[in-house]
């Protein structure tokens, strides 16, 4: 019998870390059906000889949530070879959500993720309440990407207590009751965990901590009851503990998240989940993290960080916001076209209003670590050379005038990073180093305004496997997909195996590289957003289909709700 698909002569790294071999691969429907040195005939054959064969990317940490019920191929995620992601992080989801609780919901989100509310408003089909509801909803929607999701504090919190619930106080031991129900109605309905937010940058739109910030361990023990219960689920955290102003402060933080991360653990026994990265506040508190995580395996407890392969930074440019843009002229120029734009930067006068007004109210950030990003080659291990300070000096001008001097070269073009976490590349690479921090942080979908991290499996790839040579192609692809398929529990995604389903990716790894960052206008109701490209994917297969191929969408919409195994 023939096969659907013959991918053959390509370079086969599985995803279980097992050394590469040169082999075919052989897709039936939307499985694997042969893996190595196989033949037959196939009603399409593609040679993928000098190219790598791999399972396709698991990203474990997106806000995809709206996005995807209008934007089935999940940009920009789909241009790094991801074909499968996991939503609701950070305790924020749309489900579950009373209809009169829809408007709040939406504001949250753009509030903690930066994702525009009036886009949620106009494209979002918002048909369910339950969390099951919400994954029924997305079986019918088309999905060139695999989704799953963790159900959100936040939602969980104002449906069981209402109003209350934005007031941060201690739940009554009803409303716990509640909160339970409503979380194990979500695992049984396919919901892959339960998240939550505790860390003091998330904030609601009038200010405030989001519902669940400061929840008491006993409210977040009843909750996850319901994962023990049903024996499935993992709990994801934006931990507050590495909030602080100092070390002191940070480390009494640090202590209080780490004792109900561990109780919850072994009261469950399912996996717990935080973020994790260095901050400027306490440069070394991600070391004192690493050794408490570390003393909690060693006592028998299930916990994990996730961290990013990067800094996480904020980008500035005229293609969106500036640093500057509390001053008068600056804040103007704020939702003009690009070309309107450059004509008031070309404006003597205007210009010189504009270096006036910044100076006289410079805004407190570092310039020294404000870096120009390339557009042809962006690079995140930032050289001095490269900062806005450096630039200045090199031309003479002020600090504002530079940025104005340095973005008419590109036509407007130019970004600025600021990387404002894992600013340090050996605090990167000591948590990729690290055995209990696995890969995340990514974020595709959030922060449409201010960061484009989606791009993290190039970025390892190209940084820390080729040009470093830090990691082995082998060990990589498990990271990015064997390795959060098991932290996951999704069955038969994440190796290329007999029968697992066939989510498959053919990398010319040679020629994989990155594009910078883009704002574009794309969502509903006008909104902007960053996206950032890729080269170097030639073909991307999800469930037996041809999703992407060389950046492109080939026409395959066979993504699957992932559901809790």
């Amino acid at each position: 019998m023939a096969h659907d698909i013959l991918i053959k002569n390509g370079t086969i790294i599985d995803g279980t870390g097992a050394p590469a071999r040169t082999g075919n691969v052989t897709i039936s429907g939307n499985r694997i059906t042969s893996v190595g040195d196989v033949d037959g005939d196939a009603h399409q054959v593609v040679d993928a000889e000098g190219r790598l064969v791999t399972p396709g990317f698991i990203d474990i940490h997106t806000h995809l949530d709206a996005q995807i019920t209008w934007d089935p191929i999940g940009s920009s995620s789909c241009w790094h070879g991801v074909s499968s992601v996991v939503m609701g992080n950070c305790g924020v989801t749309f489900a579950p959500c009373k209809s009169e609780d829809r408007t709040y919901l939406a504001r949250l989100m753009e509030s903690v993720e930066d994702v525009p509310a009036k886009s949620i408003d106009s494209g979002m089909p918002w048909t369910w309440e339950t969390y099951g509801e919400y994954l029924e909803a997305l079986d019918g929607m088309p999905k060139g990407l695999n989704v799953g999701g963790l159900v959100g504090h936040c939602a969980v919190r104002l449906y069981a207590m209402g109003d209350e619930a934005l007031e941060n106080k201690p739940a009554t031991e009803d409303q716990i009751g509640a909160m339970h129900d409503i979380v194990a109605e979500a695992i049984a309905g396919g919901a892959l965990g339960f998240s939550t937010s505790r860390t003091p940058l998330h904030l609601t739109p009038d200010g405030e901590a989001v519902p669940g910030t400061y929840a008491t361990p006993e409210e977040l023990k009843g909750i996850c009851v319901a994962l023990k219960e049903q024996n499935r689920g993992l709990v994801e955290a934006a931990s507050g503990g590495l909030a602080g102003a100092d070390e002191a402060e940070m480390q009494a933080n640090l202590r209080r998240e780490m004792m109900w991360m561990n109780e919850i653990s072994r009261e469950t026994g399912r996996t717990v989940l935080f973020n994790l990265a260095q901050n400027r506040q306490v440069p070394n508190g991600y070391r004192f993290a690493l050794k408490a995580l570390a003393d909690s395996v060693d006592a028998g407890a299930k916990i994990k960080a996730q961290s990013t392969t990067r800094g996480i930074g904020v980008l500035f440019g005229f293609q969106n916001r500036t640093p500057f843009d509390r001053a008068a002229a600056w804040r103007a120029l704020r939702g003009m076209p690009l070309a309107e734009k450059l004509v008031k930067l070309r404006d003597s006068e205007y210009r010189a209003a504009m270096v006036q007004q910044s100076l006289e109210n410079m805004p407190p950030l570092s310039w020294e670590d404000l870096f120009i990003l390339s557009r042809d080659n962006p690079r995140y291990d930032h050289d001095a050379k490269d900062s806005l300070a450096a630039h200045a000096k090199r031309l003479n001008m002020s600090i504002p005038d530079a940025f104005i001097e340095l973005s008419l070269g590109e036509e407007g073009l130019t970004l600025f990073n600021h990387p404002f976490l894992n600013q340090e590349m050996s605090a990167v690479e000591q948590m990729l180093d690290d055995p209990n921090v696995v890969l995340g942080l990514g974020d595709s979908g959030a922060h449409c305004g201010m960061i484009m991290d989606a791009s993290l499996p190039t970025n390892f790839l190209t940084y820390w496997v080729r040009e470093r040579k830090k990691f082995s192609l082998e060990a990589a692809i498990h990271k990015l997909t064997a390795e959060p398929a098991a932290l996951y529990d999704i069955p038969n995604r994440g190796v290329l195996a007999p029968g697992a389903y066939a989510d498959v990716n053919i990398i010319d790894f040679d020629s994989l590289r990155l594009h910078g960052p883009e704002f574009v206008h794309d969502f509903p109701a006008g909104a902007g957003r960053y996206t950032q490209r890729a080269t170097g994917y030639s073909h991307m297969f999800v469930n037996g289909e041809l999703f992407m191929q060389d950046g492109e969408h080939a026409g395959a919409f066979a993504g699957d709700v992932l559901r809790s195994a």
